[in-house]
Order: structure tokens, then C-alpha cells, then sequence
């Protein structure tokens, strides 16, 4: 099983000069201790995630502190943009970081998000999946533009005169890509009859639940005759400390406030009939059973040892990654100093293997 970092912060109004000293720092250090990947998210219209306008130009500052590691969009909201766009930025990412990019692609489930395409949310799912089928067009070099389509100029420099693929012949075809999913069985098998892999939560679905997910995704992944099984990756909030006791004090209120952030942007409230400090009370209230499934099995939030065995439990479950969500409100500095015991759970669960997936 391996290991990767993911970045989310829910707090894009901290304006420092530190704003993204965890993503580089965190990034430099998964690069020299054997991580898989650096994820960055494309943001939400919203304080949470709001650091992440881009996951390509993120992406791009990542790839330019490190040599080894990859560098994976999680994810990019693929009916937000022409396709042919997403596949000239990360092509351009996967030639400067020597072959290190990959994209998961998301059809998005807030309308809010749309602002970007207004008309595209209902089509969002057949998008998506259109997508996919335009970056392997282009990536293999094949046209995909259309006439009258800017794209680059020939010989009379007319717009549309040449597609994007035939200007970037030297496209290198085997960018992976990923289905972003929170549960829906529909992406899950999407993406085994495409080829390709899954990116997924546990925020609105059980381990069981995954389970099965992960079942049938194989078998649709199986029976379109694409070589292995596919790949899985589960996001998971992460922090691993030395003491159980110590670890929970350090987390509670920023996780608390993290999961708060996430529950405005879900269900936005504005109740003016309560103080701020009532609403607060009662958003605490509504975040516990979310903290303790977290708290209790559903991260890797804890010692080593606790958190071997979740990691341990999801790779009988058929999880190939995890990815570690790390930037949920602590301090910058507590989350460098415990990546230390995050790679030493690391190099416990590297020799977790499943033999039916080379994806």
C-alpha cells in the first residue's frame, strides 16, 4: 500500500506570506521519503478549499521543489473547463516534472461551483466522462479540434487553423487519470469501464460500503478488458502522533472547525435568529458524529500503531492508497514535525500489496 499527501485547507482568508509553506514543505518532504503523491484540489467557491484556485498551477509549484514524487490533481472539475485546456496544462506539467502528473477528474455537486459554466451542471456526469475521452484523443496525438476553433495558427495564422493536438504533437500519452467519487456506484463503475482509477471518501459512505464499491469497479475495470484491476485511492484525514491522548487534544478544535466549514459549504445556514456563538454551539453539536467516525476508524488520526491498523483494514478492503489529507487546521509546524511518524506508518504498510492491480 502506499502513501500520499492531500491538501484541502478550509481557510483561504490567511493572508501571510506562509499561505502554502505547508504544501512545499510537506511536498519536499514526501518527495525525499518515498510518498506516491502530492494531491491538490481545485477549490470550491467558498472559504473551504479556497487556497487551491488551481490544482494545475499548484501543481506546477510542486512539481518545481521536487524530483521524485507525483504530482496528481484531487481533482480537477472537469464541466467547469474545455477539455482541451485541461489537457495543455497538464501536459505542459507532465513534461517539466519528467512524467510525475495525474489528474482526477470530478463532475462537481455544487451548483455553486457553476459559476464557471452555468448551463453545465445537469450534463455534468455525461461531461465528465466526455472528457476523458478528449484527453486520450489529444494525448495520443489525435485531432480533436474542431474548424474555427482557436487551437494555434498555421501558415495564414487564422485561429482554428490548427487543433490543440496537432500543436503539441509530442503529448505523452500515459498522463493516469482518476474518477473523483464520494460513493455514487454510477462513478465507480464509469471509471472501471474507462480504465481508469478511483479517488474516493469516506465522507458519505461506510467502509461497507467501499467495500462493495470497490468490488464492482473491479469488475467493470475486468470486463473492459483494460490490463490489471484498476487503482483505489481513499482520502482520509491523517495526523500521527506519539500518544493517543496527546494526538486527540491536538486535533479536536481543528478538526471541529474543519468539519464545520465543510458542513456550511454542504448545507450554508443563516439562521439570523441566533448569535454567532449559539450558531456555533449547535454547529459543534452537529459535527460529532462525524468527529468520532473520524476519531474512531475513520482516519488516520492517532499512533502509529492505531493507525497501521486502519490503514492495515482499508487494504483488505482493496484500497491501493491512501491519501493523506493533512491540512485541516493545525499548525503548520505540529503537521511537518509529525509527517516524521506518518512515514514511519509508511514504511509499515509499504509491503501491503494486492497482486490482481500493476495499474
Amino acid at each position: 500500500m502506499d502513501l500520499s499527501l492531500f491538501y484541502f485547507a478550509d481557510d483561504s482568508t490567511r493572508q501571510t506570506a506562509q499561505r502554502y509553506e505547508l504544501l512545499l514543505q510537506g511536498a519536499r518532504f514526501a518527495d525525499t521519503h518515498d510518498f506516491a503523491a502530492v494531491w491538490t484540489p481545485e477549490r470550491h467557491f467558498h472559504r473551504f478549499g479556497g487556497n487551491y484556485p488551481n490544482p494545475a498551477v499548484t501543481g506546477a509549484a510542486v512539481a518545481a521543489v521536487t524530483e521524485r514524487v507525483a504530482v496528481r490533481a484531487g481533482s480537477v472539475v472537469a464541466p467547469l473547463h474545455n477539455p482541451k485546456q485541461i489537457a495543455e496544462d497538464w501536459w505542459l506539467l507532465n513534461k517539466s516534472s519528467n512524467g510525475r502528473a495525474g489528474i482526477s477528474l470530478a463532475s462537481g455537486w455544487n451548483r455553486g461551483d457553476f459559476v464557471l459554466n452555468p448551463n453545465g451542471f445537469d450534463d455534468r456526469s455525461r461531461s465528465t466522462i466526455d472528457t476523458v475521452h478528449t484527453l486520450r484523443e489529444i494525448w495520443e496525438s489525435r485531432s480533436a479540434g474542431e474548424p474555427g476553433e482557436p487551437g494555434g495558427s498555421g501558415g495564414s495564422g487564422e485561429p482554428g487553423e490548427q487543433s490543440v493536438a496537432e500543436a503539441t504533437v509530442t503529448v505523452n500519452s500515459g498522463i493516469p487519470l482518476w474518477f473523483s467519487s464520494g460513493g455514487s456506484p454510477d462513478t465507480f463503475a464509469a471509471a472501471g469501464h474507462l480504465g481508469a482509477g478511483v479517488l474516493t471518501h469516506l465522507a458519505s459512505q461506510t467502509p461497507a460500503v467501499l467495500a462493495e464499491r470497490i468490488r464492482e469497479y473491479r469488475k467493470a475495470f475486468l470486463a473492459s478488458g483494460f490490463p490489471g484491476s484498476g487503482h483505489v485511492v481513499l482520502m482520509l484525514h491523517a495526523y500521527v502522533g506519539q500518544n493517543e491522548s496527546e494526538v486527540e487534544r491536538d486535533v479536536r478544535a481543528p478538526l471541529e472547525e474543519y468539519l464545520i466549514s465543510a458542513m456550511n459549504l454542504m448545507r450554508p445556514t443563516g439562521d439570523s435568529r441566533r448569535g454567532p456563538d449559539e450558531l456555533l454551539k449547535r454547529a459543534r453539536l452537529a459535527v460529532q458524529p462525524a468527529y468520532e467516525k473520524y476519531m474512531r476508524g475513520g482516519s488516520l488520526i492517532g499512533t502509529v500503531g492505531q493507525a497501521f491498523s486502519v490503514a492495515e483494514e482499508f487494504s483488505r478492503l482493496g484500497v491501493d492508497e491512501i491519501a493523506c489529507l493533512i491540512d485541516f487546521g493545525l499548525p503548520t509546524e505540529t503537521v511537518l514535525n509529525g509527517l516524521n511518524h506518518l512515514d514511519e506508518l509508511r514504511a509499515k504498510v509499504a509491503p501491503f500489496s494486492r497482486t490482481d492491480s500493476d495499474y
